[in-house]
């Protein structure tokens, strides 16, 4: 088993409960980690026997152009096309952060965080 990090993938997208913030939008951070089976690809040197983190970057920037009032709603977006269109990924967690968040005080930024594992295919 190993890791693989896409970390601090910075994007401009239009996410939250207020019609401001959707129509303004703000700056967003997101920091991804899949586990999968990396023995195979160290061995054969081979994308097609990994998880390509081209891939990723591309999924995570897909899903943050589409519009939530939430960043769970985006992160489960995220996870749910990891592991329907990528069959290696065991398992993988997803932070998204909003930057400078409109909460009435001096704060960096919000995460949410979630994790999901691929479940056991049935025999």
């Amino acid at each position: 088993m190993g890791i693989i990090k896409v970390e601090n993938i910075r994007v401009f997208a239009h996410h939250g409960c207020l019609a401001e913030e959707t129509k303004i939008g703000s700056d967003y951070r997101v920091d991804l980690e899949v586990k999968a089976n990396l023995k195979i690809s160290a061995n054969t040197d081979e994308l097609s026997d990994t998880v390509d983190y081209v891939f990723l970057n591309t999924v995570v920037r897909e899903e943050m152009a589409q519009p939530s009032k939430l960043l769970e709603t985006v992160a489960q977006r995220i996870l749910n096309r990891i592991f329907s269109e990528d069959k290696m990924v065991n398992k993988a967690t997803v932070s998204v952060s909003k930057i400078n968040p409109p909460i009435g005080g001096d704060v960096e930024m919000v995460t949410i965080k979630m994790t999901q594992k691929r479940k056991n295919k049935s025999k």
